[in-house]
């Protein structure tokens, strides 16, 4: 394994500078990730925008790759090798309150990826083992990282909605989410409605229903 890696982190509030980093090792708990792809989502424009340069963070938080090393402590489910995501929420403690009660949105000691803690513009990122979710063999790993957030924000909001299969669902915008959701909405039984302006938008929210 290389001793070094490359990552674009923050050099000023608004931009970004590539850099070449010392190889971490991953702590108790966690594993290292070597990215394969990191979506690109408004929220990193944000972290880029609001950051305190000193921090030197990596943004991107919607990460897929493969394990390349384990701290100690990981559970047995991930290998070395395995293909793995990350999104936003960068992985309960297990520990405090809401962790014990399930709610793991919520947990009290849980890491931002790309805001707190260094995500996925890079060639290799530290994730907490608790945060990573298994990417099946036949989804690109391309394919796979808006999932991680853009993907996930639609879908939870489609299924708790309180809609039923065969109700109208409106989707206002065909963007990086709302072309997600006509997705989403279409394959949960929702007569879905795509809202936007200009042709290629109605273009895109067709193709989006193949």
């Amino acid at each position: 394994m290389s001793s070094t890696y490359r990552a674009f982190e923050i050099a000023a509030q608004g931009q970004l500078r590539l850099a070449v980093r010392t190889m971490p090792e991953p702590d108790a708990g966690e594993v290292l990730v070597a990215v394969e792809a990191c979506g690109i989502c408004g929220a990193d424009a944000s972290d880029i925008d609001r950051a305190d340069p000193a921090a030197r963070r990596v943004p991107g938080h919607e990460v897929v790759g493969r394990i390349a090393a384990l701290g100690a402590g990981v559970p047995s489910v991930w290998q070395i090798g395995q293909r793995v995501g990350l999104g936003r929420l960068g992985g309960p403690c297990l520990q405090c309150r809401a962790c014990r009660q399930g709610r793991f949105n919520l947990c009290s000691d849980q890491p931002v990826t790309g805001a707190s803690r260094d995500g996925g513009y890079a060639e290799r990122m530290l994730a907490r083992a608790s945060g990573l979710v298994a990417i099946p063999d036949d989804l690109s790993s391309e394919e796979a990282a808006p999932i991680l957030c853009a993907g996930l924000a639609t879908f939870n909001a489609l299924k708790t909605c309180g809609a039923q299969a065969g109700d109208t669902v409106a989707v206002f915008g065909i963007g990086g989410l709302g072309h997600m959701a006509v997705q989403y909405a279409r394959r949960m039984g929702f007569r879905t409605v795509a809202i936007g302006r200009g042709q290629d938008i109605a273009a895109d929210a067709m193709a989006s229903t193949r």
